[in-house]
């Protein structure tokens, strides 16, 4: 496994991360000791950063990787969390004492006193550009209830204004073979000014897996279902805002690009490690239903690809999304 050091963190990470949103809720039901399986298998296979949001199953999440942490007291696991989104969207309810309030959730669910990187969870664009935010953030890393903080963006533009901020250590952005506006601007800023990058939703919602038909149904209570046109949150936080019948034809070209580049790596893995290979990206952090899904994910932090994909892979991207994706996030 490939390690990184995390942006202004200091800390050094897995370039392969673990997403644990659908451990929470959001795909399905995933039970308690399948969810503890997949933490196991991750961390057997190299994996040291787990990224949560407090919402995830209103606390789940956090509460299952606070049992795994209790149960791997010495794993040197960094932990992401997230906070802001447990109410109505307004930049008013970014304040200092609802910060306090999150935070102490996220440690009392953790069973940490301090939180390794606390992500401002896409707040309204306002928000990256009013200084009481960050103030009231430098407050607790002072007090010590947080050891460092950073954002989750939906845009390239919130993003940059992040990165120009001194004292945040990270951006997440929504960055895959199918999503490349990131590349223009933000990984080079972000590098430039020694913030990490999490790469989030890097298989677009597991249409960068190639196993998905347009015939494929998701359950009820799946994002893939109920947010497919943006009815409850981004649009662009499922499938990366790709129309889906779209997606499946360029996901087809893909695993073809894919085929030709790893003859010993599946179609996923090939786009965990291609993002996992531009300059600038800190960690990737791929989520995982089952033990052996953490595990062949986790395998693509050791994967080398020829030029030759990131070539195809702009190709495609200009041919099939440019027009519809770029403009917008």
């Amino acid at each position: 496994m490939q390690t990184r050091v995390l942006g202004r963190t200091g800390r050094t990470v897995s370039v392969i991360g673990l997403g644990t949103w659908q451990l929470g809720a959001d795909w399905g039901e995933v039970d308690e000791a399948d969810a503890l399986a997949v933490l196991d298998a991750a961390y057997d296979a190299g994996v040291t950063v787990f990224d949560t949001a407090d919402v995830y199953g209103d606390g789940r999440s956090e509460a299952l990787i606070g049992r795994w942490l209790r149960e791997h007291p010495d794993s040197g696991v960094t932990v992401a969390t997230k906070l802001g989104r447990r109410l109505p969207q307004e930049p008013e309810n970014y304040s200092m004492a609802n910060f306090r309030a999150w935070t102490d959730r996220s440690r009392a669910n953790l069973g940490v006193d301090t939180l390794d990187l606390v992500q401002l969870h896409c707040p309204p664009t306002v928000v990256y550009s009013t200084d009481r935010v960050f103030d009231d953030l430098d407050t607790l890393v002072a007090e010590g209830a947080i050891a460092n903080y950073g954002v989750s963006v939906e845009t390239v533009e919130e993003a940059l204004t992040a990165i120009a901020r001194p004292n945040v250590a990270t951006v997440q952005i929504i960055l895959n073979a199918f999503r490349l506006k990131p590349l223009d601007e933000v990984l080079p800023a972000a590098e430039a000014a020694g913030v990490g990058i999490i790469a989030r939703v890097p298989l677009a919602s597991g249409l960068l897996s190639g196993r998905y038909t347009l015939d494929t149904t998701f359950a009820a209570n799946d994002h893939r279902t109920y947010n497919r046109h943006g009815e409850s949150f981004d649009v662009g936080e499922t499938f990366s805002g790709v129309d889906y019948a779209t997606g499946v034809r360029a996901a087809g070209e893909f695993a073809e690009l894919a085929r030709a580049a790893a003859v010993h790596a599946t179609t996923a893995q090939v786009a965990l490690a291609w993002i996992a290979g531009l300059p600038g990206v800190s960690t990737v952090i791929p989520g995982a239903r089952s033990p052996e899904q953490a595990r062949a994910n986790a395998a693509a932090g050791s994967l080398a690809l020829p030029a030759s994909l990131d070539e195809g892979v702009r190709e495609l991207y200009d041919r099939e999304l440019r027009a519809a994706i770029h403009p917008r996030w």
